[in-house]
């Protein structure tokens, strides 16, 4: 569409400050590799509803290999850059993926891992020389028209599966193959985006969902994407300025880096073109929100809540940030919640629960397994199912409704204030968020229990200035045993991306758990933040 009707307008710019190599795609020069790279897809035996996997960092590459996968009418696997072979192997096998479209920074990790694949036809890599058995992207595209792809039947275009690891840690691949147009339409309303007007920055990496979903959105609305390969606060500024950039999603952690660039800094900083700074990831400090709003000006900052399995559920708008300290705003579009006390019955204004969502938004379900076939887990599904008894008459939806309504949850505790704006108080799992990036403790505490001189850990976060949280690790020899910290971290950095590695560890003699075994993070956790308090 946008090819046709503004061919020549930029539709990809990496600036020279971007930490890419410069570049500018038009609207027609992306379309034409898109499709070219689509017909690649086809050639290399992807066919409609398989999975592809693409790994890097924030590339033109990696854009075109997610709107080739839309034409080609496959499944686009995101997979993060930041990986460790082992975590890689894992998401790869686990989503069935027939081809890999992989960065040549992380193209060797795939490659020692590439026997451990037996369902990956080919790994095809881009952006310099690839390791042997990896065919390079410049040959595959070689030859192959710039001709739109056959129309497929089957399920709409656009189909993706993102994997966010659940309460065990094992990651598990979020399939959304539909989206809702109206509420769309709605979402750009409320966020102030204006069809053919916009110009983006990337703050965040693409294989994440909210980056990845405003950087496509942007594209959908005829705007351009201004690139960072790789996340840097002067370099945002100093681009932001120059492109006249009008929107952007980040995490906490990025604006903390923005705000916090030395005064001749942000004394140049022009943010005069942003209408629309969506923060989310995380849940944004208030003081934060201060910083923003005195540093770089008022009247564009944005909160949003969601996830991956739901999409987005409340938008918070300029107008508010400081009106309401701790809200991520109100739904819209018709989306619905309820907040369910631990009895099963509806939380008043002010008292909270357990948040269930109703949103056409909502995933098609997590990747089929023996024991998962597209459906929340099954402690999720127990949640929905006695939210849904608590007030069923209310709930009923009319016989002439397309999509009954459904109740799910990713486990966070919140409470509506008495005008409707949602506060999300607590997790109601272990999860730690870090930099806007979610970490299992699970997956941490599992690598350390394969330490052969570790008897019991916990992993648990705890707060820090700058990402949020930290990871911390509470670890007990075994009788006999003793542990060198140093040693321990080492075996970790073997086994687990650098961002989730404990950041301190600390040895105890004895953990704190119940009678039946389960640990106390909770008194754990007490422990911490009174230890922090008095220092």
């Amino acid at each position: 569409m946008w090819a046709e009707a503004s061919g020549d307008k930029p539709a990809v710019i990496v600036d020279a400050d971007s930490g890419g190599r410069p570049t500018t795609l038009t609207f027609a020069a992306l379309d034409a590799q898109v499709n070219r790279a689509a017909h690649a897809l086809g050639a290399l035996g992807a066919t409609p509803g398989e999975r592809v996997v693409w790994c890097g960092p924030n590339s033109p590459e990696v854009l075109v290999a997610i709107h080739a996968a839309r034409k080609a009418d496959v499944v686009a696997v995101p997979l993060s850059y930041r990986f460790n072979a082992e975590e890689m192997q894992y998401v790869i096998d686990n989503s069935d993926a027939t081809v890999v479209v992989v960065d040549a920074e992380q193209a060797p990790l795939v490659a020692s891992v590439r026997d451990r694949l037996p369902k990956v036809r080919s790994v095809v890599g881009f952006g310099g020389d690839v390791p042997d058995g990896c065919a390079r992207w410049d040959d595959v595209l070689a030859g192959q028209p710039d001709t739109e792809p056959g129309e497929v039947s089957g399920d709409p275009r656009g189909s993706s599966m993102i994997y966010t690891s659940g309460t065990t840690g094992k990651p598990k691949g979020a399939l959304r193959t539909r989206t809702d147009p109206e509420l769309v339409k709605v979402l750009v309303a409320e966020l102030r985006l204006v069809v053919g007007d916009e110009v983006h920055i990337t703050t965040g990496p693409l294989y994440h969902s909210g980056p990845l979903a405003f950087a496509a959105l942007t594209h959908t609305l005829g705007g351009s994407i201004v690139l960072l390969r790789k996340f840097d606060a002067s370099a945002w500024v100093r681009l932001v300025k120059a492109y006249r950039v009008t929107n952007s999603f980040s995490a906490p952690t990025q604006l903390k880096r923005i705000v916090s660039l030395p005064a001749a800094e942000l004394a140049d900083a022009d943010l005069a073109s942003m209408r629309c700074l969506i923060a989310n990831a995380a849940p944004v400090p208030y003081p934060l929100k201060q910083e923003i709003v005195e540093k770089l000006g008022d009247g564009f900052l944005f909160e949003v809540y969601g996830s991956t399995e739901l999409g987005i559920l409340t938008v918070l708008k300029p107008a508010d940030q400081l009106r309401k300290p701790g809200s991520c705003g109100r739904t819209y579009g018709g989306q619905r919640f309820r907040i369910v006390k631990d009895d099963g019955t509806e939380a008043a204004p002010g008292e909270p629960g357990e948040l269930f969502i109703s949103t056409p938004f909502a995933m098609d379900g997590y990747h089929a397994t023996d024991r998962q076939l597209s459906q929340l887990d099954a402690k999720a599904e127990a949640e929905v199912e006695k939210a849904e008894r608590a007030e069923e008459s209310e709930r009923a939806e009319p016989e002439t409704s397309a999509r009954p309504v459904r109740w799910k949850s990713v486990g966070d505790v919140a409470y509506a204030d008495d005008e409707g704006y949602l506060h999300i108080s607590d997790r109601k799992t272990d999860m730690i968020i870090s930099g806007g990036v979610n970490i299992y403790p699970a997956e941490i505490e599992a690598v350390l229990y394969a330490h052969p001189q570790i008897l019991d850990a916990a992993v648990l976060g705890v707060a820090d200035d700058e990402w949020g949280e930290r990871v911390y690790a509470i670890v007990q020899a075994k009788p006999g045993e003793t542990l060198d910290t140093e040693e321990l971290a080492a075996f970790v950095a073997e086994r687990v991306a650098s961002y989730k590695r404990p950041r301190a560890y600390e040895v105890r003699d004895a953990l704190p758990r119940t009678e039946s075994g389960k640990l106390l993070k909770r008194v754990l956790r007490d422990e911490l933040r009174s230890r922090a308090g008095a220092s």
